[in-house]
């Protein structure tokens, strides 16, 4: 029996078709203005030199598109913040193009021939991505899904899931707990009898079945036949930690037990040598430039920090750096002298021990500048999990199993928990933002750097820091 096709679209592919026709729109859009209209800025001749222009237009379209989210897909979805995207993107990358030496053509005389150039490329890239926020990423290209699961934990794993991406919809669950056997639907995601699974998969046009449940008592040999049976029609049939680890790009540490050892196979990256040397010696750059910058804006934050912080101008910290090794940290004081002398408390999101001026400083992350010097010495990393305090280790490592892992390399300035989520002000945010890091520590890679550097240039050009 053959299953109706409906379409869907993984995020992966989503941003996929986002830059993909980026490009097709872009140069086709340009290639029309020079074959309609008597306009020589940007041709397409068929040489060395147009085909690098062509190479670093495009370039510049990603990397500063990449910067100002136009590749984030919840932006994408959004009319006012594609908007603010593009603009942003497109200004930003035509700028830097024009004034690109050798590699661009050269600057015209006339400054209408640049603002035609601009406006083809915002005009452009604003009518494609209304398209694909009307069309592609409506629920048209939703994909159905089935959870078999026990019955209290459907709620948790349906927003889990839902949230982190709107167009993957779970319709129905299978209750797997042999225990209760009584129906109880949640929302529109109705509960399917075991023995029915199969054909509400085939009536609903479901393209992904999947596993959840912690017991194998409720899979019952009928289930198991059903989902044999789909699997050999060419369902697509996963597991819960996987398919969370994919949509959330978080470990589900909350889901595993004894068998954390299947989950953490870490990155290759952690032994690799030659990453390893390269990671250093772009470290030692990064700290370079960072203390130059400490030292020639030290005497103006000296002096903003004598009125409005009232107190020394760095302070230091012990923090837990790699294998749990204890190290000073060094910042730039954002708080007022003596604010913990009711002893250690979480950081909040509108801490009162924060100064105005304080503020401002975390929010640009200018305070983080003397920890480059940590990364001179050695103690830190630029990018990983960032390091905490030897009180709140203990504190949190005794309720949460795996927090120590963090410790398995080096702690970072930034890292993806820092640029995917904001603080961590309790022991249940602490744990979110252990499941970025474990992330980060299994997939670490100069890919992964490379979206955490991007990330964080965001972060602080939208002023998102805490």
């Amino acid at each position: 029996m053959l299953q109706n096709f409906k379409m869907h679209f993984e995020i992966s592919e989503r941003r996929l078709l986002l830059l993909f026709f980026d490009a097709v729109f872009l140069l086709f859009a340009l290639y029309l203005l020079g074959f309609i209209f008597d306009y020589h800025y940007f041709d397409f001749v068929f040489n060395g030199k147009s085909f690098l222009s062509v190479v670093l237009l495009l370039l510049y379209i990603y990397a500063f598109g990449v910067i100002f989210e136009m590749y984030n897909l919840q932006v994408a979805s959004n009319h006012l913040q594609i908007l603010q995207s593009v603009v942003f993107t497109a200004t930003t990358s035509v700028l830097a193009y024009l004034f690109t030496p050798v590699l661009s053509p050269t600057l015209p005389k006339q400054r209408l021939v640049i603002l035609i150039f601009y406006f083809s490329i915002v005009i452009t890239l604003l009518i494609w991505r209304f398209f694909y926020c009307y069309f592609l990423a409506s629920h048209r290209f939703s994909q159905n899904v089935v959870l078999i699961c026990d019955q209290n934990e459907v709620e948790e794993l349906v927003l889990g899931l839902e949230n982190v991406d709107p167009h993957y919809k779970i319709i129905g669950f299978v209750n797997s707990d042999s225990e209760d056997e009584k129906g109880s639907d949640f929302h529109y995601v109705k509960e399917i009898k075991k023995q029915d699974l199969e054909a509400f998969v085939l009536k609903n046009q479901v393209s992904e079945i999947v596993i959840a449940s912690r017991k194998t008592d409720g899979i019952t040999q009928d289930l198991y036949l059903q989902l044999l049976h789909l699997l050999e029609s060419g369902n697509v049939i996963r597991e819960y930690t996987q398919v969370y680890e994919s949509k959330t790009q978080r470990i589900p540490v909350h889901y595993i037990a004894r068998d954390f050892y299947r989950f953490f196979p870490f990155s290759r990256s952690n032994n690799n040598q030659l990453y390893l040397l390269l990671i250093r010696l772009i470290e030692l750059l990064f700290s370079f430039f960072g203390i130059l910058f400490c030292v020639v804006f030290i005497p103006i934050i000296f002096i903003c920090n004598l009125f409005a912080n009232k107190g020394s101008l760095f302070y230091t910290q012990e923090r837990v750096g790699k294998n749990g090794v204890i190290f000073k940290i060094y910042k730039f004081r954002t708080m007022t002298q003596n604010s913990e002398t009711d002893g250690a408390v979480f950081a909040s999101h509108n801490d009162k021990r924060v100064t105005p001026f304080g503020k401002f400083m975390r929010k640009s992350r200018i305070d983080e500048f003397p920890q480059f010097i940590n990364v001179l010495k050695g103690d830190m990393a630029v990018i990983g999990p960032r390091p905490e305090r030897p009180f709140f280790v203990e504190e949190i490592a005794s309720v949460m199993p795996f927090y120590e892992t963090r410790h398995v390399i080096k702690p970072g300035l930034t890292g993806w928990a820092q640029v995917n989520y904001s603080y961590g002000e309790s022991i249940e945010e602490s744990l979110i933002k252990l499941q970025y890091d474990l992330y980060y520590i299994k997939h670490r890679s100069v890919f992964l750097d490379l979206s955490i550097t991007f990330k964080t240039i965001t972060t602080v050009l939208f002023y998102r820091g805490q």
